[in-house]
């Protein structure tokens, strides 16, 4: 089956590839194993950390819940259309986030800037995996050892009761045993490494080489247990939370309604900020592990199941979380907002301390940090599949598999060495500067390139046919959604990721970027713009450079580099054509069959 097109230069074999490194040979691509761990491998990249520690957050300092409203609006508009359009294009293509361009030579540099979105966020990601290790080995401990009933915390946790001005055992635990920052005055300071944490942080790089040493189909398996852990974990929490006293006030504070809140553009932008990052977006394993589907699988269907899954996770999440903080704030008879935090300061001290005041308390430490484990699992291997995916797909002969895990050995040994950064005394510092620059403006740029340059450039009906092609036996269904998708790509979920963009510039210009009472330097701040910058600049670097490569008028060349290459859809049309040949008739060859070949050699 060819997908329709008229200009004969995208046909998918016209004659001799005119590029003829790819010709070389090379091991076969892989393919998972059954589209049930696809699903799971998916919903296990989604449903992250930001899930647990970011979404119940801004559900309650957003009007409670009436965030729901702009969250969902923002999963239909934008969600949901780029979510189908990373799976398509890698389905598709079968190509990985650089080569999956081919399809449009002028917008290489967007799948450049994907790789570089998830080198960052894997170097810093696995930290937190780091210490999530530290935290849960720190569970065997009874009474743990950030609990007031440990004995080095007596004389602190002395008078503490009814204050939520004073510090908390749990915080001088993370600050002061854990990050070592109290020893640091900043960014410029980062001291001595942690090498506690160093060793964890080794641990969590040896587990992630571990899970990918097999390739897709075996770490595949990896998926039935950490993508469905953290669901039995987040129902035992839920169940455990309505039975402790005050957790009717966490929920309730969880789901306040404050209608004038969506009178406010901060909530809008973060309800589209929230879906966007939780989603995985822009960072190229969506794209990455579609590329390894069976050409005929249904992109829409996983695309309605795996989203719409994220997002009620965020949302159940939230009542295993304010159960328990609704829990020590009426221990410490404060009110819950007090106690209420986002990102590390709510997993590693507010909720560590809500787990500390429960009968029983390293057993439910324990599971809390084997979840936040397996969370981070998910994430990261999938973003380092998405950095080999790419490498893999511009130099066959590395899929080897002597060579493939030589490659996977030197990206995890490199990003450990460079990861040594953030677990020094102020590397906290350094994670917030990375965490909050890599995945901010960079991110957003990339994902509205890739939406108009596939709706204007490679053309957004050549696309839906693209898809319809796919899935063969198109249900109604399908079409009508289908429909939708292609108004939200033509208008909608730009001008949408335009609006966020706008406002991601006005709030990083007017709140200056702070770690608690820490205020970065002018340097540091330029040094995290420089880094969004890096991401934005590939875009017109390899379109200047795809430019260059085509002969004539400007126009002309920008023209030719927005044609498929020849030797786009050729791994699809050899999978379609395995998948056609049982016919019901037979076929009587002859010896001049066999005379020429006209689609020359094979390739991967």
């Amino acid at each position: 089956m060819e997908g329709p097109t008229a200009d004969p230069t995208s046909q998918p074999w016209p004659g001799p590839l005119p590029q003829p490194e790819i010709l070389a040979p090379s091991p076969p691509r892989e393919t998972w194993a059954s589209k049930y761990k696809f699903l799971l491998s998916c919903l296990g990249y989604c449903v992250g950390l930001g899930n647990v520690w970011r979404f119940p957050y801004l559900c309650y300092r957003n009007g409670g819940g009436i965030f729901l409203i702009p969250y969902f609006i923002m999963l239909f508009i934008t969600g949901l259309p780029l979510f189908l359009m990373e799976l398509s294009l890698g389905q598709y293509g079968a190509a990985g986030p650089i080569t999956v361009w081919k399809c449009c030579p002028l917008l290489k540099g967007v799948g450049v800037a994907m790789l570089i979105v998830s080198s960052l966020v894997s170097l810093y990601y696995n930290v937190i995996m780091a210490w999530a290790f530290y935290y849960l080995g720190s569970s065997f401990q009874s009474p743990l050892p950030w609990s007031c009933d440990a004995p080095r915390n007596a004389d602190l946790c002395k008078n503490m009761s009814g204050s939520a001005s004073r510090v908390s055992a749990s915080e001088v635990f993370w600050n002061k045993q854990v990050l070592g920052v109290t020893h640091s005055s900043g960014l410029g300071d980062p001291g001595p490494v942690q090498w506690p944490l160093a060793l964890c942080l080794l641990a969590a790089w040896i587990l992630i080489f571990l899970c990918m040493l097999k390739g897709i189909r075996n770490s595949g398996k990896v998926v039935y247990f950490t993508a469905t852990f953290p669901y039995l974990v987040i129902l035992i929490l839920i169940i455990w939370g309505a039975t402790l006293d005050g957790s009717l006030d966490g929920v309730r504070f969880y789901l306040s309604s404050d209608w004038s809140r969506l009178k406010s553009a901060q909530v809008w932008s973060d309800g589209a900020s929230q879906i966007f990052y939780s989603l995985g977006i822009g960072f190229g394993g969506l794209l990455s592990m579609a590329s390894y589907n069976k050409f005929d699988n249904n992109v829409i269907r996983d695309t309605l199941v795996i989203t719409i899954g994220n997002c009620c996770t965020s949302f159940f999440a939230g009542f295993a979380i304010f159960s328990a903080l609704g829990h020590m704030a009426w221990r410490k008879q404060v009110p819950v907002g007090s106690v209420a935090d986002s990102g590390p300061g709510l997993a590693f001290v507010a909720y560590s301390e809500a787990l500390s005041l429960l009968p029983g308390s390293p057993f439910w430490s324990i599971l809390f940090f084997l979840m936040l484990l397996t969370l981070g699992v998910d994430t990261l291997f999938r973003n380092i599949e998405g950095i080999t995916t790419a490498i893999l797909d511009v130099f066959p002969a590395l899929r080897d598999w002597r060579r493939k895990t030589a490659l996977l050995g030197a990206l995890c040994t490199s990003f450990y060495l460079l990861g040594l950064l953030l677990v020094t005394q102020g590397g906290i510092f350094w994670f917030t500067l990375i965490d909050t620059y890599s995945t901010g403006f960079g991110l957003l740029i990339v994902a509205l390139f890739m939406c108009l340059g596939i709706a204007f450039c490679y053309g957004v009906n050549q696309f839906c046919r693209d898809i319809v092609d796919m899935i063969c036996r198109c249900p109604p269904w399908c079409s009508h959604m289908l429909g939708y998708f292609k108004v939200c790509w033509a208008f909608f979920t730009p001008c949408l990721l335009l609006f966020t963009l706008i406002y991601t510039f006005l709030d990083m210009y007017s709140v200056p970027l702070r770690y608690g009472t820490y205020k970065y330097p002018a340097w540091g701040t330029s040094l995290g713009v420089c880094i969004g910058v890096l991401t934005c600049l590939q875009i017109p670097l390899w379109a200047a450079v795809a430019l260059c490569r085509e002969s004539g008028t400007l126009s002309d060349r920008f023209q030719k580099a927005t044609q498929p290459l020849r030797s786009w859809r050729t791994a699809t049309t050899q999978d379609v054509a395995e998948n056609v040949i049982n016919v019901p008739f037979t076929i009587t060859l002859t010896s001049s069959d066999f005379t020429a070949q006209p689609h020359g050699s094979s390739e991967d």
